[in-house]
């Protein structure tokens, strides 16, 4: 799923095409993509866009009389932008806003149709999307820390937590718990002062350093390829690979349709995290640290 760095290059682009210019048709390919009646979808046709903003992971275009177009990419929803009237991708295409200048399409790869468009009316509507998260390339490290620490949760669900964090998902987090050298696990009530430093510090440094990657590499246009495994990432996606910092093959914890990446070497002391499944599979003989296994 984009998370804050792909979404926000998403934005960048999305208002340099259709900022103060007009939806001159809207055109929708599958009705299941509309999550929403009131105010009607088709509102937004003849309106201005006045606004483009990120709100966690979902990409918001402001348009005139206090609409709101909020769109949701999930998993597989992609933008593309296509000549004035160009016809919609036919397997992959969701939906197109036809404007002057080209065609904004909204497509989704795969059998499960997860991206929506919701249309709402006014900031008070747009604010009830908006899970609560504060926004880490926005607070000091007070405001980080206050919020890292209202509940008690390992540090890999507060981080992706959209009530504690904006925009953080599952890939990011890898990557940042690898560079504060901590572990996924580790519940935020033992977190020392040095520790919270550090893993605000790295917040910051990988957000912002993944934002500018991806803004070069999209040059000023539609992402080619969103995804959320990168060659040059640490340990995400990078199972059995060697950690560039000390060489340790990356391990991982798989649960549900996700899984954590870690160095057992960096970030736990040596020690093995119980996988849900091949842990309870081996029993005893499941190893206890990098070593062993």
């Amino acid at each position: 799923m984009p998370e804050l760095p792909d979404v926000t290059v998403y934005v960048e682009c999305v208002a340099a095409k259709v900022l103060g210019r007009r939806i001159e048709r809207l055109r929708i390919a599958s009705p299941f993509v509309v999550r929403s009646v009131d105010p009607p979808i088709y509102e937004t046709e003849g309106k201005t866009v006045r606004d483009v903003r990120r709100i966690g992971k979902r990409i918001a275009i402001g348009l005139d009389e206090d609409l709101w177009i909020v769109i949701h990419l999930m998993i597989a929803g992609r933008f593309r932008w296509l000549k004035p009237g160009a016809k919609i991708p036919g397997r992959l295409g969701l939906a197109a806003f036809d404007f002057e200048n080209g065609t904004l399409v909204l497509t989704e790869a795969g059998t499960q149709k997860r991206a929506s468009i919701t249309l709402v009316r006014g900031e008070d509507a747009l604010a009830e999307i908006d899970r609560g998260g504060i926004e880490p390339l926005e607070v000091d490290e007070g405001a980080f820390a206050e919020r890292l620490t209202s509940e008690n949760h390992t540090l890999k669900r507060s981080l992706t937590d959209p009530r504690l964090f904006s925009g953080i998902g599952n890939a990011y987090s890898d990557e940042i718990l690898h560079r504060a050298r901590l572990s996924p696990v580790k519940l935020t009530s033992r977190l020392t002062t040095e520790e919270i430093s550090r893993l605000f510090s790295a917040t910051r440094e990988v957000l912002v350093e993944w934002t500018d990657r991806l803004r070069q590499e999209a040059g000023g246009e539609f992402p080619a390829k969103v995804t959320a495994f990168h060659e040059d990432m640490a340990v995400h996606g990078k199972y059995g690979k060697p950690c560039p910092v000390c060489g340790t093959p990356v391990q991982r914890i798989r649960y549900a349709s996700n899984e954590t990446n870690y160095c057992a070497r960096c970030q736990t002391d040596g020690k093995l995290l119980a996988d849900r499944a091949m842990s309870r599979l081996l029993k005893q003989d499941w190893p206890r640290s990098i070593d062993d296994l």
